[in-house]
């Protein structure tokens, strides 16, 4: 099988617990995932298989929608309902119009303190792998964006916030501040991501209904999941141009919109017959080929 599949991830496994099943299920060993969810935490988990595990670094920076209950009062180790706690303050009287300006400072780019508990590498090594072996780690600071934020329930006891933000966004972190700019503090209880990048959990297969008949009749094909990227047409000529991994010209390359396309931005170069068949990227003078796809049949895990 070829292309991505839309999980609905279940509390309490890990996202590679969910690749373990897709594994098994089809018997195929070329399957991985792109935005990795914690195991308390809910919803959208793009899995690809065969093929379309090429697409998963190039998906790994598709904008993200949440939904997050936070429990105030507490924060926790892992600051999230997982952790051993570690503070506890009163909560004030909260009120839409309080969260909402405590929210202003974290709307649009600014710097987060990861989690410590994080699957982020130092040295080559996770940073919850070493918090768990007793080194006293620094958690790194680094800048992300919240596009917009929604308070939909404010209570005593819990926040709970719709959120659409960017690459490496921890809404747990988010969490964290946000209590602590209300005067208290806070831990997520609830997570469930709702949409990532142009997947949304409407086209999901729940996590633990997963059989290979399922997965075939939800699995996106190639050719539709690499609508997630800009795409460029070739014609014949840049077909095998592409398939050889050799430079694309601008006179194989079908129009010209490819040209204000930032050297950064992944491209899916289709055949003719609408077909993908290669990644690139933009170059100066044309298109530089990244990877390229193939039809061959997937290796065959063993009963």
């Amino acid at each position: 099988m070829n292309g991505l599949l839309i999980v609905d991830k279940p509390a309490g496994c890990t996202s590679h617990d969910v690749v373990r099943r897709v594994r098994k299920a089809v018997g195929q060993r070329s399957v991985g995932h792109a935005g990795t969810l914690d195991p308390l935490a809910t919803g959208v988990l793009v899995v690809a298989l065969g093929e379309g595990t090429k697409l998963v670094s190039h998906l790994q920076s598709d904008d993200k929608r949440y939904e997050v209950t936070i429990a105030l009062g507490a924060e926790t180790d892992s600051l999230d309902a997982d952790g051993e706690v570690t503070e506890t303050a009163k909560v004030p009287p909260l009120d839409s119009a309080m969260v909402e300006q405590a929210l202003l400072p974290f709307i649009g780019r600014h710097p987060q303190e990861a989690p410590k508990l994080s699957a982020i590498k130092l040295g080559g090594t996770p940073l919850h792998r070493r918090v768990r072996r007793g080194e006293d780690v620094e958690a790194p600071v680094r800048e992300v964006e919240l596009y917009g934020a929604k308070v939909d329930e404010v209570s005593q006891e819990v926040l709970r916030l719709s959120l659409h933000c960017g690459k490496g966004f921890y809404v747990r972190s988010l969490a964290r501040d946000v209590a602590r700019a209300l005067g208290t503090r806070g831990h997520v209880k609830v997570l469930r991501r709702t949409a990532s990048g142009p997947f949304s959990i409407d086209a999901s297969l729940y996590g633990d209904q997963m059989t290979a008949h399922a997965i075939e009749e939800r699995l996106i094909p190639l050719r539709e999941a690499c609508g997630a990227l800009r795409r460029v047409d070739l014609n014949d000529e840049g077909v095998s141009h592409a398939r050889h991994g050799r430079p694309i010209r601008p006179d194989v390359i079908v129009g010209e919109a490819w040209r204000d396309v930032s050297p950064d931005e992944a491209l899916a170069l289709f055949a003719p017959d609408g077909e993908p068949v290669a990644l690139g990227r933009r170059v100066d003078d044309g298109i530089r080929v990244v990877r390229g796809f193939t039809t061959a049949a997937p290796d065959v895990v063993s009963p």
